[in-house]
């Protein structure tokens, strides 16, 4: 399984809201050949780490494709680009985000450097376990899919964070 984190807090000004930047997202992953089998609901949330920014609407999709993860990569930058987004500092508002949260079961770079700083692809993705606003919309889709470093199911690992951390508001859109 392939697992992609979306999430958007700005609109830009070809969209009205967060979500509908998420499903242009959607679409144009279809239309490069990344194949959505499930997608979970979308999720409200305030940003992490805390801020004045807006809060963001996040949602998880599994998909299939031929590409290998640094080429899927690479195709999601692009359809970040192509929806406006530019990268200029860390952790800022962002008119989309699409990350590659897991891989089939591979594990990048490897084991031992799983998680370390590196200009490389880090899969699975170094802090979707810390994060609600990933956990709670891939519960949706397989709340038995395991981390493949850490062994633990996304419904255990729910309820690490829930239990262990300052909990960020997280909640389904209606």
């Amino acid at each position: 399984m392939i697992l992609i984190g979306l999430g958007s807090n700005l609109c830009g000004e070809e969209f009205d809201s967060p979500s509908e930047v998420l499903e242009a997202a959607l679409k144009a992953m279809a239309a490069s050949g990344i194949v959505i089998k499930k997608l979970s609901r979308f999720y409200e949330s305030e940003p992490v780490p805390k801020s004045d920014q807006p809060w963001f609407v996040n949602a998880v999709a599994a998909v299939e494709t031929e590409l290998v993860p640094d080429d899927l990569l690479h195709q999601l930058h692009e359809i970040e680009a192509d929806l406006g987004r530019e990268r200029r500092i860390k952790w800022e508002a962002r008119i989309i985000d699409l990350d590659i949260l897991g891989f089939e079961d591979h594990i990048l770079p490897s084991t031992g450097l799983w998680q370390v700083e590196t200009d490389k692809i880090t899969i699975p993705h170094p802090r979707l376990h810390e994060r609600l606003f990933v956990l709670k919309p891939l519960m949706d889709i397989n709340p038995d899919w395991k981390h493949p470093v850490l062994g633990k199911t996304v419904a255990e690992l729910v309820r690490i964070v829930e239990k262990e951390t300052e909990l960020s508001i997280i909640r389904p859109l209606s």
